[in-house]
This record gives C-alpha cells, structure tokens and sequence, in this order.
C-alpha cells in the first residue's frame, strides 16, 4: 500500500489517515507531499492524485484506491477485521460509527478558526462563540463516550480505535491554541497524544522544514 499524505505539522485530515494505516498493522509506504508550494498545483493534477481531484491522504492499495480520511479507515477495517477499528459491543460501535461520521461532517468553526499546526503554542485566548459551541459539542461526545463505554482504558471505548482516529486533530488544536476544556477532556486529550503513534507523527511534524505561513498566526482576539 502506498499512502500519499500533506505536511505534518498542518494536515489534519493526513494524520487520521495515517493513524488508520498505523492502526491496520499493515505495511506502507508513506509519501509526504508539501502543501501549497510552487509545484502544489502541478503535482495535484497527476495521475495518482486524479481520483481524489488533488486532495489528500489517498491510499493506493495495488490498484485499488481509497481517498477521504473515514473511507480509508473503514477499508482498512474490511482488511485486517473491524475489531481492530470498532468496538465489539453494538451500542458502543454505533455510538463510536456515529461519533466518527459527525467528527467528519461538523465542527466547521474549530477547523477553519483553529487550523491544525503541532509545531505551535499559542497563548490562551477566550473562543468565539461558535468554536465554544463546538467543543461544548465535542466535549459532550466525549464525557458521554467514556462514562458508558470508556472504563477499560485511556480512550473514548476503552482501546485506542477509530474514533480516537478522527478526533486526534481536535486533541492537537486544544493543545495548540490552550482551548479551554474539562479535566476529564484534557486527560485524554494527554492520552490521544502520548500514543506511541501520535508521538512518531509528532517527532516528524518538528523536523519538517516547509513553513505555511496563514498557518503560523495565532486566532484573531476577541472582545
């Protein structure tokens, strides 16, 4: 398998991608693409880009392909077993699917006001309302997910699995720009990013040399 990826330190979606390749136990290779340089426009437009219209992480297994960061993780489900992905009891992997899918589809205030940048700390600043909304909301998720099902482990169900996946960017975000979350948020938010696969992405992210400068400004403040 061969799993094109954007730059570490930025690309939100690369890393749950990753982190589901990472997650399958299966072998790939990993190709790291810089985002928005000089060749960004001209590299998009080749053939292994074509079927994701130049969007990244895509996933080449043979000839097969799988672009967006939840397709690739339920694909490599259908490979190795779900277990690996899922949890087995039912209300817990419906529960975990449905987190998953709304992490995907939602929360478009905490993505485009607090872009995901690992090699960054900001200083604290009050949320506007509408990122607030979103963590309340996910925050919820969360406190939910780990008082019903979360007891045997670290994670939202126990064992680190694709929701964990699709929430790793977030964990990131509120380490990155101090976003002001519970203690029960900010213990997993410490577990998510102490798993032996968040640090590997991490360790690369600070040895990239590619700067994307609209990602290395702090929020704008507010009132």
């Amino acid at each position: 398998m061969k799993l094109i990826i954007g730059n570490k330190a930025y690309s939100s979606w690369s890393l749950r991608g990753w982190l589901a390749c990472r997650q399958s136990g299966l072998p790939f290779e990993e190709v790291v693409v810089p985002l928005y340089d000089d060749d960004w426009d001209r590299r998009r437009e080749g053939a292994e880009f074509a079927p994701s219209s130049g969007k990244v992480p895509i996933l080449w297994d043979g000839d097969v392909v799988v672009w967006d960061s939840l397709a690739i993780v339920d694909f490599l489900a259908d490979r190795v077993g779900r277990a690996r992905f899922w949890p087995e009891d039912e209300l817990a992997r419906a529960m975990a699917r449905s987190m998953a899918a709304e992490m995907h589809s939602s929360f478009a205030a905490l993505r485009r006001k607090h872009s995901m940048n690992i090699r960054q700390a900001f200083p604290a600043q009050q949320p506007e309302a509408d990122v607030f909304a979103d963590l309340a909301r996910i925050v919820e998720l969360w406190a939910e997910a780990r008082a019903r099902f979360g007891g045997g482990g670290d994670f939202l169900f126990g064992d680190f699995g694709a929701a964990d996946i699709m929430f790793a960017p977030v964990c990131t975000r509120i380490v990155t720009y101090s976003l002001p979350v519970p203690r029960f948020a900010a213990a997993y938010v410490n577990a998510v990013l102490r798993h032996p696969f968040l640090q590997d992405w991490i360790a690369a992210a600070q040895e990239e040399d590619w700067v994307i400068e609209q990602f290395e400004r702090p929020p704008a403040a507010t009132d």
